[in-house]
């Protein structure tokens, strides 16, 4: 397990109208900045957009700062925002927000007992010989201490914060009432896609029973291999609200970017988290869906890469596969009619998308499958095909725009191969996209 930074301890608020307190208390802030930059650069005869008041390096940090003590939907949302906004966010603001991925404000002490009492009993303490009451990790729906037990396992302990999951909708509902506010927001940016896709997410990582069969599963269809692992749930100590797993050390895999890693090594780790995923969709038919990096640690002592976070694992149907197979098989092909029926099948394009919506959708199809047609390893690192698809996908939406919003299940999935496209750029890998298809193709 990673050590993630954690922050001062400060308790989880709970119920709608004070969770919605602290969230209009950080748009008032930034409001209040905001007007106080605009009145400075009126004086000196500069006229302002209001976006530019209100997205600023100093708003960032006032925003992160609230949604981090939060937690649960609203830091779920800084989170995807920071993941998703390249070119999107003005950079300063990503960046600050993309530190709601490494850690939270903790629970207090008094929280996190009464927590471990509700869930384990009193006299909990006896089943351990050491519990470290200083969390290694903290992010949207829990945090994690490690323990040791009297039988000699070395425990990563995830609880999740009281009163997360009863709050998830009614954080998405203030999320979206607040969004509506001018200047919050950058302009053309839609928000209600992500706060669904936050929404439907916060529900199953929240549910720990299903993770814990999500995990189990996973692990099964995985076996034996030598580069990966998932640890190994503890059924005796995992609770509905407390999930168990086996200890599992390691920096987090965009780590690996810097220069003491050898270029051997990042191309072997893309290249295994590439082709893990297509075995997701082609053959387990289960899809980890959150390409969040912290939840995959690399371990320089093993050389071993272990997955972690199943609470956001997707099936996916048989006839879906066979479908995405097709789609995989137009795409290299470059045959546009075949890429059209099967965007359509899935929900890419819509039966009422006028032709230039659908041709754009294609033509943007086409442009991210670029690595699938390369002959030889793609060069990740010096590929500019993440500006391409942004200035792509962002001409679409301005000439044309989008009328269909694909279903749910669809972005998740779309959103964890990206993950792993952005994550080979990340580590500047090059992969043979096209030696991996094949075998499914």
């Amino acid at each position: 397990m990673t050590n993630k930074e954690v922050r001062p301890s400060a308790p989880v608020p709970s119920g709608r109208s004070r969770r919605f307190m602290h969230l209009g208390r950080a748009v008032g802030e930034m409001a209040a900045s905001a007007a106080a930059d605009g009145i400075s650069r009126l004086a000196r005869g500069q006229r302002p957009q209001l976006s530019q008041l209100m997205l600023t390096p100093d708003n960032a940090r006032r925003l992160a700062e609230r949604l981090s003590k939060m937690r649960g939907a609203v830091m779920k949302i800084g989170q995807l925002m920071s993941m998703d906004g390249k070119d999107v966010l003005p950079p300063e603001f990503a960046h600050l927000l993309a530190g709601l991925r490494d850690g939270a404000h903790v629970m207090p002490l008094p929280q996190l007992a009464a927590v471990l009492e509700q869930e384990w009993g009193s006299g909990w303490e006896s089943r351990f010989k050491r519990f470290s009451f200083n969390p290694i990790a903290a992010a949207s729906i829990g945090q994690v201490h490690r323990a040791e037990t009297h039988d000699g396992r070395t425990l990563a302990v995830k609880i999740q914060y009281p009163g997360v999951r009863d709050s998830i909708d009614s954080d998405i509902a203030n999320v979206a009432l607040l969004a509506r506010l001018p200047g919050l927001v950058p302009g053309g940016w839609e928000p209600a896609p992500i706060l669904e896709r936050a929404r439907q997410q916060l529900h199953e990582e929240t549910d720990y029973v299903a993770e814990a069969r999500s995990l189990m599963a996973y692990r099964e269809l995985l076996g034996e291999h030598p580069l990966l692992s998932v640890p190994m749930l503890h059924t005796d100590l995992s609770t509905p609200r407390i999930l168990v797993t086996d200890f599992a050390a390691g920096v987090s895999i965009d780590q690996l970017a810097q220069a003491t890693y050898p270029q051997a090594l990042r191309d072997r780790v893309a290249e295994a988290l590439a082709e893990l995923a297509l075995r997701e969709l082609f053959e387990f038919g289960l899809m980890q869906t959150d390409p969040n990096f912290a939840n995959y640690l690399y371990d320089a002592d093993s050389g071993r890469i272990a997955l972690l976070d199943f609470g956001a694992a997707q099936v996916v149907p048989p006839a879906l596969v066979e479908v995405l197979r097709e789609m995989g098989r137009a795409l290299r092909d470059q045959d546009r009619e075949r890429v059209r029926t099967t965007a359509g099948s899935v929900g890419f394009i819509g039966e009422r998308d006028s032709e230039a919506q659908t041709a754009g959708v294609v033509d943007l199809m086409l442009l991210c499958s670029e690595p699938l047609r390369h002959v030889g390893p793609y060069d990740f690192g010096h590929s500019d095909l993440f500006g391409r698809a942004y200035t792509g996908g962002r001409d679409q939406y301005m000439n044309n725009g989008f009328a269909s919003a694909p279903p749910a299940d669809i972005m998740l999935l779309q959103r964890k191969l990206a993950g792993v496209f952005m994550l080979a750029a990340r580590l500047r890998a090059r992969i043979d996209i096209g030696r991996l298809f094949a075998p499914y193709l």
